[in-house]
């Protein structure tokens, strides 16, 4: 038989389409001719794949090989398709036998030599070929990631020997039995940072309301440490989550077991670009944001980056997800992290500090902080100051409370917005806010008050009572009260104009 179909599948984004490699030996001239919208890495199998053969003792067929990977208006992309490149060669060469292709989909990159390698996408492969009801076989190195998806009958292989061994019935391929991914989960903890008690209960009220926050203060007080204890004091991911999680960091090539359950931390330098951050390219890849997903997104220098990526933020800050769109393609990234931003007060950093050392003009003060407009200060629900520490706080011992403790009570306040509305607080739409958020008398005439005062948009009146609601949820009140609102309000006033 001339003419071999198999099954593999492309990655379109967070998607991986069904993908019909065609193979066709005809006589004429020896020649490999590979189409259906290919891009580079996937042009040169066929010089993998011929090498690949050869050392394997396969015999190479000197006849004109077509092979069309359908259908021809979806981007390939990839070292995915060696594999069933290679297979297809030799079923149509009658070196293997055809029929014993059908039931499987085949994905991985071959070396000269004929092993597997591992392949980007492998989670999103696997979760795709489970619906297909079919069986997958790909390198052994990305076995333990696509285990994750339940439903799926996984057959890892070492080389193209072991996957020609197993289709002519040799020496079948035994289903993976590895066992579940149990990484031990670790985290900084929050007993290391001396003194600053509010960062700290903001912190708490943050992960407790999954709810942004920008600390802002003089260099070396602590804002990056505190922030990088952030993740440890969110709870446990469930199984959707990480997945979710893992899925997106398989399509990035990210994605390690040794991390699974492990909430994302991502910390991009202040000069990404804007598709570094939210996602782009020619064939669009998840950015930073998404990488982020179910985890924190931490912006350091937080006026230092450019104005363009800060302003992108924007949008998934409200939806959660990020359309990425192309002249060609078009593609939806989930994109639901937390941020966290720090910032100093002024260009040298040390405005306000007691030693009163800062030289900045209000002029200069006032362009640094104009670099951050005011809808994206709108989106962020806590602005607190992280003062420097007294001579006293730094050389006395840790006393605050560990991770663990504080964890506690974040979990049991995640746990009461589940069981009340199914979602964190920060999450809630602005008819849930009126339903679950009003507070009581006393609340709503100090409310009243700060949105006069204050001059609150609508958007920052509903943040205030998502804030309100979590400080509530972590007292363990039914209702929102008074002294819940009033520390909601201040904690939108930490930065000087702005509510």
């Amino acid at each position: 038989m001339s003419l071999a179909l198999l099954k593999s599948r492309a990655l379109a984004g967070m998607q991986a389409p069904e993908v019909i490699v065609e193979v066709h030996l005809a006589n004429g001239l020896p020649a490999f001719t590979l189409v259906g919208l290919p891009d580079m890495e996937v042009r040169e199998a066929r010089d993998r794949v011929r090498a690949a053969l050869q050392t394997s003792q396969f015999e190479f067929p000197q006849r004109r090989i077509t092979v069309n990977l359908a259908p021809a208006d979806l981007p390939k992309e990839g070292g995915c398709f060696d594999l069933p490149i290679a297979l297809g060669i030799l079923a149509a060469s009658g070196q293997i036998p055809a029929e014993a292709l059908a039931g499987y989909e085949f994905a991985g990159e071959l070396s000269l030599t004929g092993e597997l390698r591992p392949v980007r996408g492998a989670l999103a492969l696997a979760r795709q070929a489970a619906g297909s009801g079919r069986r997958l076989i790909l390198p052994t190195a990305n076995a333990a990631e696509a285990a994750l998806v339940d439903g799926l009958v996984l057959l890892p292989a070492a080389s193209l020997l072991d996957v020609a061994a197993h289709l002519c019935g040799h020496t079948p391929l035994a289903p993976y039995a590895g066992a579940p991914l149990l990484a031990e989960v670790s985290y900084p903890d929050l007993a290391d940072v001396k003194g600053q008690a509010p960062a700290r209960r903001a912190l708490e009220v943050a992960a407790a309301g999954r709810h942004s926050l920008l600390l802002f203060g003089p260099p070396g007080t602590g804002k990056s440490m505190l922030a990088q204890r952030l993740p440890g004091l969110l709870p446990p991911m469930d199984d959707v989550e990480a997945l979710e999680s893992a899925a997106i960091q398989s399509v990035d090539g990210s994605f390690r077991p040794e991390r699974w359950r492990q909430r994302p931390w991502r910390s991009p330098h202040h000069g990404a670009s804007v598709a570094a951050i939210v996602g782009g390219g020619s064939t669009p890849r998840p950015g930073e944001i998404s990488l982020a997903h179910q985890g924190v997104l931490f912006l350091d220098e937080l006026p230092e980056f450019d104005r363009r990526v800060l302003e992108a933020l924007r949008e998934p800050l409200e939806n959660g997800h990020i359309t990425v769109s192309r002249a060609a393609r078009r593609a939806d990234f989930p994109a639901r992290f937390q941020l966290v931003a720090a910032m100093n007060p002024c260009p040298c950093g040390y405005l306000g500090h007691p030693d009163g050392r800062c030289r900045c003009t209000p002029d200069q003060v006032a362009r640094y902080r104009g670099k951050l407009s005011g809808p994206l200060l709108d989106r962020i629900d806590l602005l607190l100051e992280v003062p420097a520490l007294p001579a006293a706080d730094l050389q006395a011992a840790p006393a605050g409370e560990p991770t663990a403790a504080v964890r506690e009570r974040v979990a049991t306040a995640r746990a009461v917005q589940q069981a009340r509305q199914g979602k964190a607080n920060a999450d809630l739409g602005g008819a849930e806010v009126d339903r679950w958020c009003r507070p009581d008398a006393a609340g709503v005439n100090l409310l009243q008050t700060a949105i006069a005062r204050l001059g609150l948009s609508a958007r920052g009146y509903h943040r205030i009572l998502r804030v309100a609601r979590t400080i509530a949820d972590l007292a363990g009140r039914p209702d929102v009260g008074a002294a819940h609102v009033a520390e909601a309000v201040q904690s939108r006033r930490g930065l000087p104009g702005t509510v």
